[in-house]
């Protein structure tokens, strides 16, 4: 299996078993990290989507917006997603983050995080339409909060938590989806808002997966 990060200039490899993450601090200087949050916190049609947890539908404890190329399509927890076209300021953006990671990316999830008490629950990104192994590369602007990971069947792999800080890049590819949860619970000392960008690929229903 190629390890699409650990020769990567930036990148630090962090330390888990049956995963492939990296993180590059500091991707984006404070400046430019800041100057990026105000656009999209000016430029992107904010909303507040329900989702169904155990049958049941909820309001996500954060807003999102979903930008992707024509004809891609993305649903998760019972919500398909309204794409949007790209702007300027996340074009930028996709060019930068695929010219570090040599990926292509025909897709991103907004979420903002308005403050402390906005989070995301424990859960994988192993959508069929994203592919056996997807390369999810995630950006953060603003405030820092935590991320963890848990092992979904190895009780002796410790949870790691990752502090993600104003323009830090965390990417995770191969077989990390498979074996690992993720999540940003909520956090009373945050301090301001955060956005984070996931970029992906995501498969077309035409477009065969590919496989390495």
């Amino acid at each position: 299996m190629t390890d699409l990060f650990a020769h990567a200039a930036g990148f630090e490899r962090l330390p888990m078993t049956d995963a492939e993450v990296s993180v590059w601090p500091q991707f984006y200087s404070s400046a430019q990290a800041a100057l990026m949050k105000q656009q999209l916190l000016d430029e992107t049609p904010w909303r507040q989507e329900a989702i169904k947890v155990w049958g049941k539908s909820h309001l996500q404890p954060r807003l999102t917006a979903w930008v992707a190329d024509p004809g891609v399509v993305y649903a998760y927890s019972g919500l398909t997603l309204t794409n949007l076209p790209w702007t300027p300021t996340l074009q930028e953006i996709r060019e930068h983050l695929e010219a570090a990671c040599g990926q292509h990316f025909n897709s991103v999830l907004l979420n903002l995080y308005r403050d402390g008490q906005d989070s995301m629950g424990w859960h994988s990104d192993d959508e069929a339409e994203l592919g056996r192994d997807p390369v999810i590369a995630s950006l953060s602007l603003g405030a820092t909060r935590v991320f963890k990971f848990k092992h979904k069947t190895a009780a002796q792999e410790k949870p790691l938590a990752v502090e993600l800080k104003d323009g830090t890049l965390l990417l995770m590819a191969g077989p990390t989806q498979h074996h690992w949860q993720h999540s940003i619970t909520k956090q009373s000392k945050a301090e301001g808002a955060r956005i984070n960008l996931t970029f992906r690929q995501v498969l077309k229903p035409t477009e065969p997966e590919r496989r390495a």
